[in-house]
């Protein structure tokens, strides 16, 4: 008798149809793995913006205070630094704090660099490429400077990290900044 009930189990089982339950599981074991995953490549996306503050393909911007600056490696006049920086979505840098300053400072290590800082429009009235007040901001000039001495509209960051009045044509480094990517 128990011999005819085991039999009547194993027919029992197998005229069931176990394909829904097989389906059912491979469903589930896929639907976790591609949680899993999301989750993965979420979690490698905040640790690049970690890492990558300025954003994954923009190494070679350095974050500073909610900003990013751009060091360039190559000299060109202030006007083609400010389309540069243009072209870049951002603007030549404009130093309104000593912290600021500092960073900058140490970065440069005593080459000229262009800043955001220009007497163009009138002579000896120097004005902050994107509109900050200079007369209210910070400024860090050489002792002497700015002096206009050959028609000098532009500035830089030289020697100690003090600013000069340079001719615009001149060809030096340059600093692009702007705000840190959405």
């Amino acid at each position: 008798m128990d011999e005819e009930h085991l039999h009547d189990d194993l027919r029992v089982f197998k005229d069931r149809n176990f394909f829904p339950l097989r389906l059912r599981s491979f469903f589930t074991v896929y639907l976790l793995l591609g949680l899993f995953f999301l989750l993965i490549i979420t979690l490698f996306a905040v640790s690049l913006s970690r890492v990558f503050p300025c954003g994954p393909g923009s190494r070679e911007w350095e974050y500073f205070n909610g900003k990013c600056y751009y060091f360039s490696l190559t000299r060109m006049s202030w006007y083609k630094a400010k389309s540069q920086c243009e072209e870049m979505h951002s603007q030549l840098a404009i130093i309104d704090s000593y912290a600021k300053q500092n960073f900058v400072m140490f970065r440069t290590r005593n080459e000229r660099f262009w800043i955001g800082l220009t007497d163009e429009n009138v002579e000896g009235e120097w004005e902050w490429i994107d509109g900050t007040d200079y007369k209210t901001t910070f400024t860090f000039w050489k002792e002497g400077e700015p002096n206009n001495s050959g028609n000098e509209d532009c500035a830089h960051v030289w020697i100690s990290g003090k600013w000069n009045d340079v001719y615009c044509t001149y060809e030096c480094f340059y600093i692009c900044e702007k705000p840190l990517p959405n």
